[in-house]
């Protein structure tokens, strides 16, 4: 007997979907596992040191090849508000509501 082609379709979804859940559920492991170190970023950014270590680079004070994302407003802003939009996605709707 041959199987109806809509099963071999299904079974296609049904692995992909398998497989991106599984995925998805490591990545999100590892979101957690990682939220100590946000917050230890959050703190650096919210802290007299941050705006030290800023106002020495805009200074000139570091070398051009030093990697300095984390002194860039924006772009620890950026990270800090993804990663609580993500906090948010994941905790799902408000109940409350």
């Amino acid at each position: 007997m041959d199987l109806p082609q809509h099963i071999y379709r299904m079974e296609t979804i049904f692995d992909k979907a398998q497989y991106l859940l599984n995925s998805l559920e490591e990545k999100i492991s590892e979101f957690e596992a990682f939220q100590l170190e946000i917050q230890k970023l959050e703190e650096y950014y919210e802290s007299p040191l941050w705006k030290k270590d800023f106002e020495m680079d805009e200074a000139g004070m570091f070398p051009e090849e030093v990697k300095r994302g984390v002194l860039s407003e924006d772009g620890i802003y950026n990270i800090l508000e993804r990663y609580k939009e993500l906090l948010d996605l994941l905790k799902g709707p408000d109940k409350t509501e």
